[in-house]
């Protein structure tokens, strides 16, 4: 990396723009920065460091403190450019930090963003633009440069006061340094992830410990007494030895359940031989019992048996009795039907009489017959004047319906006389309809040929809008499309050039020993180009160039798409103006235009189309005058012809009414002198049939009387009236059986039951005690339910610690593989941080590594030292431990005049600084190194000059110059009067009241 140009405005002290020239002093390899003190010396490193990493060293970046010079003018913005070549590319980036600036639009200030840019150069094009993003250029320098802003501020910026202190500080101290410029952050995060894991792995095995010193306390519960005769577990969480302590408290506790339920067992079989038996005596006494209750039973039923023998005796009598009534019984019901019948005839026979004549009342049957029959033959007589009757009934009928007629025919005669009146000035409008519609249809063919040309233009210029918007967008994306070409090819050309520069290594790939150099046609291939950072293979190239190939066809698209949309558009815009050329109409004139048109040609088509109604209305109005003519002309004729029908109707009503009064004599109506006939005639026939039922009835009664009075003679009864009284019902008879039945079903079983021989023998010996046989039962029911509660408690004890302990042996099991990666994992976790007896240093992981990195630098270091200090001091790295700290971070001088090595602090003023120059130097070797070899072209070296002799800062001097060697440059800072007689180059600082300024000593 080298500087070459750096520009500096409204920055800390400097309150103008200031140019720095790189290039002019790194000529001479060594140059000297300085100035009185505060005049800015620092600031100018600050500078770069702000350019780079877009903040300053972590020292002076104080939170709130602001960049911006207070020399500055308000409206002169702060910002820092700078110039280098890094990687291969020549780069510029341009930083402004976050700055208050006046407002454009009133008075005050309004906070400015932060801002950054960053420009890459090309011999061919020259300046360009890469980037803006703050993420972006961050990223791409740090990529660029290898280091981060700490290592960059101790290689490239060397402080001496820092490693003063580095040299003097313990081994914390040093840590913290080396820690930040080496980036160990990934060793102390598997320190943390060890010690994490070793923390999990604690939990998991604390947590399964737990579990299963809960299992042994649910075995201590399921237990019971058996637990108490064991040790209890006294190991916690945690400790070794507590699942093994566990399982062996579980076996003693299974040992002894086993034992007392085998004492259970016995104790039950006891307990049940003993119930056995008295339920044995339980139930030979209670056998004892029932059968002498028997016999007492028996006993008492009996004598209650002979106390109901007399009822028993007068049940039987009164059923027989009741049985030979029975076969009087159908003589009795058929007795009793004909005397409801006689009743019934009687009762029918005195209402008909009732509806006669007195004088026909008390008449026989045969009488009333004849003159049911001398009526009837009356009434037939009546039926020619009923049909008489009917048709003057008619002939009144048909003289109103001739009125209506001759009334509906008068009013047809005067509408119609009233219609062919108005018969001309009606015919006249509707041939003026017709000739109206007629014009209409005229119009209407006329508009349409004018609306549809109206329409069309007015689609074109709805058209012609909406690819006027097309057009605009398709030159956007051709403006696009032109712009992506053009990067596409800036990208492909600045590819295309790094390939060309680097081509040799690309060749050098393509070389095989002992074949011949396709450019020079050597054989001998002795140092083959080798690619250098940036550099771009042929299928990146090709890639590039396909890239900027497809941005031209897209271009090419866009053109032609651009090209389609403007015809389209010229077409649509000619559709649109029509006839008229020389004015474009907007679509809201057009829309006006077929508007208009539109509802004038609707009302004339609505016009147009009553042509045919209208003919149609004319047709039917001459139709209906030719009807009305011939109606007219039809009720003049009808109205003669009801005339002569009025006439007849006349006399044949004086005929027919001659007749009818002749035959209905003093009766309103023909009709009704019938109905009166008919009634007659009906209650003659009723009365004539009653008489007869009455006689059939009693004869029947008579027959009825003489078969009872037999019946009861046979059944042995003196009197029907006798035998009706012995009558009993079904439910009577089914009840004295149903007593009958249970007296002698009761006499039986006393029968039985007396005849009993263990009863009668039970009755003999003394009287049973089942209660004290019941006591003695119930005791041994007790004993051998307490023995079974016993034995199940005793079986599911050992069932369950016989579960619980194979659960503790699964937890044990699982636990095993739990607890060996915990040990592993505590070992490497013990190792990592240093607190493992394995680890005799105490030397945590990320110490070991800074102590590695410390040993490299101490060497590297150690090569300039010695040339400083004439060969006399040499660092060397120690891993000693000192007083209780850890060991690995100490660092000693070895004098080589005394032989002795020593600790660093011991050293003096100039001593520590030379000690601390070499150190920086060696320290930014291999921080180099370790950044990916990046060449550091500009080094500064800031401050400490002034504790030298002038042997030794000759010395210090030859050191310095001798980084030019590999066309390097080095930068001294200091305010050292001795040094600007011995360094030429010069960058003074001058403090002044407006700001400082840089002014540049060249030889």
């Amino acid at each position: 990396m080298r500087l070459h140009r750096l520009s500096i405005t409204a920055f800390g002290p400097f309150g103008a723009t200031q140019e720095v020239d790189f290039d002019a002093l790194s000529s001479a390899g060594l140059f000297l920065l300085h100035g009185p003190t505060g005049a800015g010396k620092t600031s100018v490193l600050d500078a770069v460091c702000f350019a780079l990493y877009g903040a300053v060293p972590g020292a002076r970046q104080s939170p709130g403190a602001s960049l911006r010079s207070d020399h500055a003018p308000v409206d002169l913005p702060t910002e820092v450019q700078l110039e280098l070549t890094v990687g291969g590319r020549r780069l510029e980036v341009t930083r402004s930090p976050a700055q208050p600036r006046p407002k454009k639009r009133g008075d005050g200030f309004t906070m400015e963003k932060a801002q950054s840019r960053l420009r890459g150069y090309d011999p061919e094009r020259g300046w360009h633009a890469l980037s803006k993003s703050h993420q972006e250029i961050g990223e791409e320098l740090t990529q660029l440069i290898g280091m981060s802003r700490d290592q960059f501020c101790q290689v490239v910026l060397l402080p001496q006061g820092d490693f003063a202190r580095f040299l003097r500080s313990d081994a914390e101290a040093r840590g913290k340094l080396l820690g930040r410029l080496f980036d160990t952050r990934r060793f102390a995060a598997v320190e943390e992830r060890l010690a994490e894991l070793r923390r999990g792995a604690e939990a998991r095995v604390t947590a399964a410990d737990e579990r299963i010193l809960a299992l042994a306390q649910r075995i201590a519960q399921a237990a019971g007494p058996a637990g108490a005769e064991a040790t209890p577990v006294a190991a916690r969480p945690g400790e070794p030895g507590l699942a093994e302590a566990v399982l062996e408290w579980a076996a003693i506790a299974r040992s002894t359940a086993r034992e007392r339920l085998d004492i259970a067992h016995r104790v039950v079989a006891w307990a049940e031989g003993r119930q056995r038996e008295a339920r044995h005596a339980l139930d030979a006494v209670r056998e004892l019992a029932r059968l002498q209750q028997r016999y007492e039973e028996t006993r008492l039923r009996s004598a209650a048996l002979e106390e109901r023998r007399p009822e028993h005796d007068r049940c039987q009598k009164e059923l027989e009795r009741a049985r030979k009534a029975d076969r009087v019984a159908p003589a009795l019901e058929l007795r009793e039907e004909a005397e409801r019948a006689y009743r019934a005839a009687s009762d029918g026979l005195g209402r008909a009489r009732a509806l006669l004549s007195p004088e026909l009342r008390d008449v026989g049957a045969d009488r009333l017959a004849e003159l049911e029959r001398k009526f009837q033959q009356e009434l037939y007589a009546l039926d020619a004047a009923r049909e008489a009757e009917e048709r003057s009934a008619r002939i009144e009928g048909e003289r109103v319906r001739l009125n209506r007629e001759a009334q509906a025919d008068d009013e047809l005669i005067r509408e119609a006389d009233v219609w062919l009146a108005d018969w001309d000035s009606t015919r006249a409008a509707l041939k003026g309809r017709i000739d109206a519609s007629q014009e209409a249809a005229t119009r209407a063919e006329q508009l349409a040929g004018l609306l549809a040309p109206a329409r069309r233009r007015l689609d074109a210029a709805g058209r012609r809008d909406a690819l006027a918007t097309d057009v605009q967008q398709a030159e956007e994306r051709l403006t696009g499309a032109r712009e992506q070409e053009l990067d596409a090819r800036k990208s492909w050309l600045d590819l295309r050039e790094r390939r060309l520069r680097g081509i040799a290594a690309e060749l050098a790939a393509g070389l095989v020993a002992g074949e011949p150099c396709t450019v020079c046609g050597s054989a001998d291939h002795p140092v083959p180009a080798s690619p250098g950072d940036g550099h771009v293979d042929r299928a990146t190239e090709e890639r590039a160039l396909a890239a900027q190939q497809s941005a031209e066809e897209a271009r090419a698209r866009a053109e032609q798409q651009l090209g389609l949309v403007r015809e389209r558009h010229a077409a649509a815009e000619t559709e649109a103006r029509g006839d008229d050329a020389s004015a474009s109409s907007t679509v809201a004139e057009l829309g006006e235009l077929v508007d208009r048109l539109t509802g004038e040609h609707a009302e004339a088509h609505r016009l147009a189309a009553a042509t045919n109604p209208a003919r149609e209305a004319l047709t039917a109005a001459e139709r209906e005058h030719t009807e009305r003519l011939e109606q007219r002309q039809q009720a003049h004729g009808r109205m003669s012809a009801r005339t002569a029908a009025r006439e007849a109707l006349d006399a044949e009503q004086a005929r027919l009414e001659e007749q009818i009064a002749a035959a209905r004599g003093e009766s309103p109506s023909v009709a009704a002198h019938a109905e009166r006939l008919t009634r007659r005639v009906a209650r003659l026939a009723d009365a004539a049939e009653a008489v007869r039922t009455e006689q059939d009835a009693a004869q029947r009664r008579k027959q009825a009387d003489d078969r009872l009075s037999d019946a009861a003679f046979r059944a042995g009864f003196d009197t029907p009236e006798a035998a009706a009284a012995t009558l009993l019902d079904a439910a009577a008879q089914r009840d004295l059986q149903h007593r009958i039945d249970t007296w002698q079903a009761e006499a039986a079983a006393v029968a039985d039951r007396r005849a009993e021989r263990d009863a009668r023998e039970a009755a003999e010996q003394p009287a049973a005690q089942p209660s004290a046989a019941q006591g003695e039962f119930e005791t041994a029911e007790w004993l051998l339910r307490e023995a079974s509660s016993a034995l199940a408690a005793a079986d599911e004890r050992c069932g369950e610690l016989t579960r619980l302990s194979r659960q503790a042996a699964d937890e044990v099991r699982r636990l095993g593989p739990v607890r060996q990666e915990y040990d592993r994992i505590a070992r490497l976790a013990g190792l990592a941080a240093g607190t493992s007896a394995d680890n005799e240093r105490k030397m945590r992981l990320e110490a070991y590594v800074l102590a590695a990195r410390l040993e490299q630098v101490a060497a590297a270091a150690t090569a300039r030292l010695q040339r400083m200090s004439s060969g006399r001091y040499t660092l060397v790295h120690s891993d000693a431990r000192t007083g209780g700290r850890r060991a690995g971070l100490g660092l000693h001088v070895v004098d080589a005049w005394t032989g002795s090595e020593r600790d660093t602090a011991t050293l003096s003023g100039g001593e520590t600084f030379f000690a601390s120059l070499a150190l920086a130097l060696g320290l930014a070797d291999v921080v180099t190194e370790e950044a990916g070899g990046v060449r550091l072209d500009t080094l500064f070296i800031d401050e400490g000059f002034g504790s030298l002799d002038d042997q030794t800062l000759d010395e210090v001097l030859d050191v310095l110059d001798s980084l030019r060697e590999r066309d390097r440059s080095v930068g001294i800072v200091s305010h050292v009067a001795d040094l600007r007689r011995r360094i030429p180059v010069r960058l003074e600082v001058v403090k002044e009241r407006q700001g400082s300024s840089v002014r540049h000593r060249l030889a």
